[in-house]
């Protein structure tokens, strides 16, 4: 077992980021097992999960004429506009079957908020509005977290930028996580989470 003082964060092994998901990520089930051997490794396991109502503001079908994976400026700044993916209640939204979500302890849920998206397990796109993440951090004694999942370069990196911005030393394995990798997202993503003090590990 790793030290109490570290936790596992898995974000977002969802079915709608895996192979025939409406925002499927390119061998987003190839990690699962990989997360799972991970899980048991951990004394603190948090999942989170991307859940959005239908009527989303970060869903191009709810902008006329707007294509998917075009920008839009939100009140909290830019936005890309997706198709629509993890509605509550929805098969897109649950776990990947394959998933031992049993090992989790925390589940936390995001983009909620018809108005706001929320990438990051510890803030939405405002930077202001916490997901409680933090907190159950801290009072389970947790300093160091090691991020895995979905996507490399949107939710885990968010995740990742916002735990070292917090004082967490914070450590994402790329063996265990998959990019989107759009107009050149992961290499963006991997230089902002070098110059933060991310470690980025296999």
């Amino acid at each position: 077992m790793r030290a109490p003082t570290q936790a596992l964060i898995v974000i977002d092994v969802q079915n709608d980021f895996c192979p025939g998901g409406a925002l499927a990520v390119a061998g987003g089930d190839q990690i699962i097992a990989r997360i799972n051997r991970l899980m048991t490794e951990f004394a603190t396991v948090v999942l989170t999960q991307d859940w959005h109502p239908g009527d989303h503001a970060s869903f191009a079908a709810n902008h006329q004429g707007a294509q998917p994976f075009s920008l839009t400026q939100m009140p909290y700044g830019p936005q890309v506009l997706w198709p629509v993916h993890c509605v509550q209640g929805t098969k897109g939204a649950a776990f990947h079957a394959d998933l031992h979500t049993d090992l989790g302890q925390m589940i936390i849920r995001k983009g909620f908020r018809p108005q706001i998206d929320s990438y990051s397990a510890f803030f939405e796109n405002d930077q202001t509005t916490t997901t409680g993440l933090e907190g159950y951090l801290r009072t389970r004694g947790v300093s160091a977290v090691t991020l895995v999942g979905l996507a490399t370069d949107y939710c885990v990196a968010y995740s990742a930028l916002d735990a070292a911005r917090l004082g967490f030393q914070a450590t994402v394995l790329q063996d265990a996580c998959r990019a989107i990798d759009m107009n050149g997202s992961l290499a963006d993503a991997i230089a902002q989470m070098q110059a933060a003090g991310v470690i980025l590990a296999d």
